[in-house]
């Protein structure tokens, strides 16, 4: 129960960075590039603190696609893998009020920003990709201590240089189509959002073979 709930706590923590940066940025700056960065900053520093101080306890995957993989590669177990799925879905949900709530939004709202077209979902693939063999190379070549910056590094990258803006994590795209704000997604481009980045995470487990082959 303890690693469920620091699974629930820092999805929940992640989402509300996420989401309550992107409404801050809109209030602060009409500029579309200055919201972006600052919403790129914000989700940098917060997710290298949140698997700092979680990964001890949890792992902090804080994204199903991780806990997927962690289940094919026989680090988890089905009975974890669902138990932290809904954490992380919860958590994700949980963490759209809270930010909602600090902005004075209604708790609950539904995202009206259409975020479709193939050249979104490439990004989504290689966004999410990218984030399945920076994890899993780290682990193969033992540099745990070195997930946190990494990991958020590429987020923080990815922001910039994917047309998606990288979302890369199924839970945190959930979480944000329960806000009407500027890192808001339509419900209606989930599933195509979420298969993107199945396909992405099932690719960079590929690529993590491919490299580590001679193990």
């Amino acid at each position: 129960m303890k690693k469920s709930f620091a699974e629930f706590l820092g999805t929940a923590l992640l989402v509300a960075i996420v989401v309550g940066s992107g409404i801050m940025a809109t209030n602060l700056s009409h500029d579309i590039g200055v919201q972006l960065l600052i919403n790129t900053i914000s989700t940098v520093f917060g997710l290298i603190v949140l698997i700092q101080i979680l990964a001890p306890i949890s792992g902090a995957n804080f994204n199903p696609l991780v806990t997927l993989i962690d289940l094919i590669e026989k680090r988890t177990t089905f009975v974890v893998f669902i138990q932290y799925i809904v954490a992380q879905i919860a958590g994700a949900i949980s963490g759209a009020a809270l930010a909602n709530a600090m902005f004075s939004h209604p708790l609950l709202e539904t995202a009206a920003r259409v975020r479709s077209g193939g050249n979104l979902y490439i990004g989504e693939v290689v966004a999410t990709a990218g984030l399945i063999m920076i994890i899993n190379l780290l682990i193969a070549q033992e540099k745990l201590t070195m997930v946190p910056i990494i990991v958020a590094s590429w987020i923080g990258s990815a922001y910039f240089f994917t047309s998606s803006t990288s979302f890369a994590n199924p839970a945190v795209t959930i979480g944000r189509a329960f806000s009407d704000s500027f890192a808001g997604i339509a419900p209606g481009c989930l599933s195509k959002f979420i298969a993107a980045q199945t396909l992405g995470a099932l690719i960079g487990l590929g690529l993590t073979k491919v490299l580590t082959f001679d193990k």
